[in-house]
């Protein structure tokens, strides 16, 4: 079996070198981490976990705790579980998904045990009551998603108020005055869902900014149930030449919507979503989107996380990064159709 006196004569550095650059004990230069880390992916070096953990109270493991709803889309919250644990096996981590419903009794389980090195948490509410217990916790953590409070706790996330900004402004650019924005379901604004309201109020205000006519609707997060609701929301309002789409269950009925009523975008209206480029590609989505960046919210936190295992968890300022929206545009904006 290949041990770590393997792993250092690869990298041409000593085995204590080595053993520090994985365990991050001490600090080691970036150039020789990446030789030492390279030797161990080409040897298909695996350390004893039990041992490591002895000599160096280290798991090498991150725990994930998600809240997962029934009436959420659960192909788009795997996007934010793949970059994380993509990203922690790249740093090394293994990661242990815990999606208990009680999420307080499950992060102070864990953390009173020891079991892992440090906390990402996903789905994060507007008073998640799993902070406070996060920020007793002897281990560090980060989360995906904003909450109200983010006091002490390195913060992820898509600035949606933004996203909703830059929806509306690319369809007045294109002439749109009237666009209908469909949300996520009520209940999820409710218990917390901070996101939805905020890219709401971003695109009031612009829409307010510049004149334009802005009907904004709830949407079921399930088929078939938001297929009628697509179809009562294009009778509702017969007059909107755009459509503004923050629910990833909307955007994958919606093709087979506007076929069945004949219509195609952005012939007869406009669309823009907003979810992930990996989402697109599985649903096949012809829609411009602002990409929800899961992917990288996901490795961000990682990376965040691992710096301070790395280093002094309490020496630096916590960190708020939210990520600027972007527009991968698919062909689906276009200048509204002339009034019938």
């Amino acid at each position: 079996m290949v041990n770590i006196g393997d792993v250092a004569r690869a990298a041409g550095v000593s085995r204590s070198t080595a053993s520090y650059a994985l365990s991050g004990k001490r600090t080691i230069s970036p150039a020789v981490r990446e030789n030492v880390e390279r030797a161990v992916r080409e040897l298909g070096y695996t350390p004893n976990a039990g041992a490591r953990a002895l000599a160096t109270s280290r798991t090498n493991v991150l725990a994930l705790l998600g809240q997962f709803f029934d009436d959420e889309f659960a192909p788009a919250m795997l996007q934010y579980i793949l970059g994380i644990t993509d990203r922690a096996r790249e740093f090394g981590f293994d990661t242990l998904l815990v999606t208990e419903s009680d999420g307080v009794g499950a992060l102070t389980r864990i953390a009173a045990s020891r079991m892992v090195d440090g906390f990402v948490l996903l789905n994060v509410a507007e008073f998640d009551e799993r902070l406070d217990p996060l920020r007793s916790a002897h281990q560090p953590g980060a989360l995906v998603g904003l909450p109200g409070d983010a006091t002490g706790i390195d913060t992820f996330d898509l600035d949606f108020v933004a996203a909703g900004r830059l929806m509306v402004d690319r369809l007045h650019e294109a002439g749109h005055r009237e666009v209908t924005l469909v949300s996520q379901p009520e209940h999820v604004v409710e218990r917390g869902g901070a996101y939805v309201w905020r890219l709401a109020d971003g695109a009031r205000a612009r829409a307010e900014e510049h004149g334009i006519r802005l009907n904004h609707v709830f949407g079921s997060s399930h088929q078939p149930r938001i297929g009628h609701d697509l179809h009562a929301v294009l009778e509702q309002y017969p007059h909107a030449t755009g459509l503004l789409l923050n629910n990833e269950a909307a955007a994958a009925a919606l093709p087979s919507v506007l076929a069945a009523r004949g219509l195609s975008s952005p012939a007869d209206i406009s669309v823009i979503g907003r979810y992930s480029d990996e989402f697109a590609r599985t649903f096949s989505l012809p829609f411009s989107a602002i990409d929800s960046a899961a992917d990288l919210l996901g490795r961000r936190a990682v990376e965040q996380l691992v710096s301070r295992l790395r280093s002094d968890a309490d020496a630096n300022p916590t960190v708020v990064e939210l990520i600027a929206p972007v527009i991968d545009d698919r062909g689906s904006i276009a200048a509204p159709p002339p009034r019938r």
